[in-house]
């Protein structure tokens, strides 16, 4: 199973005893924020997508959202996200508890800026009913093949 996987992950890198387990799904931002007793933008959302046939999931803040304009700027291609159906073959974990950890060698991973406005966040962790608490200097060296922080999600500050 994905979170156990997960949690042998985290273990290598101390945080395991941070992984929550829920009775209820926390598969949505807005599923997850009413478990845990957080506001949305709390939640480290993690996005999947293909770029020349390679995952790239990116993590930002509940309230945000994928500016195309800046996606394809900085990854030189449309935003097309990866069918539910293939998520556990392209990156390892089942719809609603896509993360960071424990993921396929060939997935990159890159953390949005709109992160970085907290001290803690919850990822989800491997499955649709759990999250790890971290603060975001935590994510950022648990993060197994990270990329380095974009800049691509619009709606968590006031746009220009």
């Amino acid at each position: 199973m994905s979170i156990e996987r997960v949690r042998a992950y985290l273990s290598e890198k101390g945080l395991a005893d941070r992984v929550m387990e829920f009775d209820a799904s926390s598969a949505t931002v807005a599923q997850a924020a009413a478990d845990l007793g957080c506001e949305e933008a709390r939640i480290a959302k993690t996005m999947a997508f293909l770029v020349d046939g390679h995952a790239i999931l990116i993590v930002m803040a509940g309230d945000g959202k994928v500016d195309n304009p800046r996606y394809k700027a900085q990854f030189h291609a449309k935003a097309a996200m990866i069918r539910p159906d293939d998520l556990v073959e392209k990156v390892g974990h089942p719809m609603g508890g896509v993360c960071p950890f424990a993921i396929l060698p060939d997935a990159r991973v890159y953390l949005d800026e709109s992160l970085k406005r907290f001290d803690i966040v919850y990822p989800a962790a491997g499955t649709a009913s759990s999250a790890v608490r971290l603060t975001v200097p935590e994510l950022e060296s648990a993060v197994e093949h990270f990329s380095g922080w974009v800049d691509v999600a619009k709606g968590w500050r006031p746009e220009a």
